[in-house]
């Protein structure tokens, strides 16, 4: 067999293996699109105030029901909506970060992004009093602020070294919440405590829809930048030798960074979604990148967890922020234990 011939099957076998993965994921995709819809229903139409299709379409339609409509347009709904952006948000967010710095635990929730905008929203309420939609300002300025300073510390060639900085920069305004709740009245308390957890009770249409054209807009950048992701997956030598260089790849974490940022200020700081929807999905793909199952993953956990706070313990209304804590870090601890590379070790 001559070498040309060989050369060719070995082509041929790279292209099938990549139409099947391109197949894969595809599917995979379309899966969670469906349990995502199915979903969205169920928070929609079930629970205590059982919503009947009939009267979805008519409440959309613009027709006033009594108790339907208030029910539909101004608690289930926005919570709905709010939690596939936000989901979506956090886990393509996380994805990110996990993809161009190769270590599943560059999340932004572990790194310090999800802290940074805590303090910020903390403070603002104890030092200054702010209320309302500057609580939002307040947030993206800190996670913003946060994430800046942490890739500027660790440069973006060390995964580890990121993680690292990160999860110390983490304690540390850890730390400034924890004194700032000192100084703060039982009233600032309870509404700084109920933010930093992260929750759906406050979700209302202009946030939401400030947050819809954000996500869309740095969706669009995300798939500009695709190139650079790919390549990114390599390695920073690689990469180089593909002519992205290190610095080339900074713009991704800059996206990811504001994904997180601007969900958190609608939602607080949803723990473990931007962690486990990377992994995820790459298990779903069977160890493949894909950025719409990781934002599909976290749009599905963050919506079914928010129905599970909202439902599971009677006249209880578990902010989302506490059931995703406790179902991610089960999930985490399951990913870990089924790592391929653990049971080669």
């Amino acid at each position: 067999m001559s070498a040309t011939t060989t050369s060719a099957e070995a082509v041929a076998r790279v292209r099938l293996v990549r139409r099947r993965t391109a197949r894969r994921g595809r599917l995979i995709v379309a899966v969670l699109t469906v349990v995502l819809l199915a979903a969205f229903a169920a928070r929609v139409l079930l629970g205590d105030y059982l919503v009947t299709v009939p009267d979805l379409v008519r409440v959309l339609s613009g027709e006033n029901l009594p108790g339907t409509s208030f029910v539909v347009l101004d608690s289930k709904l926005p919570r709905a909506v709010g939690a596939v952006l936000a989901g979506a948000a956090f886990g393509l967010g996380g994805a990110l970060f996990q993809t161009v710095l190769r270590n599943p635990l560059a999340s932004p929730d572990i790194i310090g992004i999800g802290a940074g905008a805590s303090a910020a929203a903390v403070a603002a309420i104890v030092l200054f009093g702010v209320t309302g939609g500057w609580l939002a300002v307040w947030a993206v300025v800190g996670a913003l602020g946060t994430g800046l300073a942490i890739l500027l510390l660790a440069g973006p060639r060390s995964g580890a070294r990121l993680v690292l900085i990160g999860v110390a920069c983490s304690a540390a305004l850890v730390s400034v919440v924890q004194y700032l709740f000192t100084r703060a009245s039982l009233y600032d308390a309870q509404e700084g405590l109920l933010w930093i957890t992260g929750s759906l009770n406050q979700a209302a249409w202009p946030g939401l829809g400030r947050l819809a054209v954000e996500v869309l807009v740095l969706v669009a950048a995300t798939a500009a930048l695709a190139p650079r992701l790919a390549a990114a997956e390599l390695g920073a030598d690689s990469a180089a030798g593909l002519g992205v260089p290190v610095r080339g790849v900074m713009p991704l974490l800059l996206v990811g960074v504001l994904l997180t940022a601007l969900a958190t200020a609608v939602t607080g700081p949803i723990a473990f979604v931007g962690l486990i929807a990377g992994p995820l999905s790459r298990r779903l793909n069977r160890d493949r990148v894909t950025l719409p199952g990781a934002a599909l993953v976290g749009a599905v956990v963050v919506e079914i967890s928010d129905y599970i706070g909202a439902y599971a313990v009677p006249e209880t209304n578990l902010p989302v922020g506490v059931i995703t804590g406790a179902v991610g870090a089960v999930v985490l601890i399951w990913l870990i234990a089924r790592d391929p590379s653990r049971r080669r070790a």
